[in-house]
């Protein structure tokens, strides 16, 4: 394992320590409205905080780029060294006690995501990602589906919130109508992350969502990537981390699902 993502692994387990101690008694747990449908919990804050105190222990020149405490006052346009961390994927999930949420972090070096870790701690999945190196879970190697027509796919998906204006609200329920009608199911748990690394594992056949962060895309993009899957935005460009809209899927999913998504970039 290289060296970084070894540092990741371990940083992500101390995540997992803070958020398995707070499932124990949820009822205590202190829950923030950032914006509407949108929480952050004191777990994400210490989970975040553990995940960046081991990652410059080991690393302390390098960037940080985090949901909760955001862009590292060393972070720039000449940071050759970012780390994109989410301590918490799935947060509604989590305060809910309902058990789909994930940690992520990715390196991301000369504006390339070379590392990724994605854990999910109520399952004990260790998903990782080297640049090159392929993609694995547990220690085993993925690899995307073989499904080859839309019609016989399992897509993960997002539902954005009831915020958005009129017009975006339209625009995703049409298009949610359109993959629906053209796939074999959908299934939205709500941590993208996990999604992603579903998307490499096998376990759906695509993904596809708009308006996510560079923290909810960046390891997972590489795990599916690294297990033989193509990922892109609806334009089928790649810089899918800038636009935060995203399709990913084994190769031939991934093209029929753009077809019908294009309209919709």
């Amino acid at each position: 394992m290289h060296p970084m993502l070894n540092t990741a692994v371990k940083a992500a387990r101390r995540a997992a320590s803070i958020i398995n101690r707070a499932t124990f008694d949820l009822e205590k747990v202190t829950v923030m409205a950032k914006r509407q449908n949108d929480f952050v919990t004191e777990v994400d804050k210490a989970a975040e905080q553990a995940i960046i105190d081991a990652l410059l222990t080991a690393y302390p020149s390098h960037a940080i780029l985090a949901e909760e405490s955001g862009p590292s006052s060393n972070l720039n346009d000449e940071s050759e060294f970012v780390w994109i961390i989410d301590p918490l994927d799935g947060t509604t999930n989590f305060i809910h006690g309902f058990p789909q949420y994930a940690i992520s972090i990715a390196l991301q070096q000369k504006g390339v995501i070379t590392q990724a870790v994605i854990y999910d701690p109520v399952h004990n999945d260790l998903f990782t990602a080297s640049k090159g190196s392929g993609a694995f879970l547990n220690n085993k190697r993925l690899r995307v589906s073989k499904t080859d027509r839309l019609a016989q796919a399992l897509v993960g998906t997002g539902f954005i919130g009831r915020d958005k204006d009129p017009e975006t609200l339209k625009n995703f329920l049409k298009m949610f109508e359109v993959m629906t009608m053209n796939c074999h199911g959908l299934r939205r748990p709500g941590a993208a992350t996990l999604d992603l690394a579903y998307v490499a594992a096998g376990r759906y056949d695509g993904f596809f969502e708009k308006g996510l962060n560079a923290w909810d895309i960046a390891a997972g993009a590489l795990l599916v990537t690294e297990a033989g899957g193509i990922v892109g935005d609806f334009h089928g460009e790649s810089d899918y981390l800038d636009k935060g809209d995203i399709i990913a899927g084994n190769p031939r999913i991934f093209a029929q699902m753009l077809h019908l998504l294009k309209p919709f970039a």
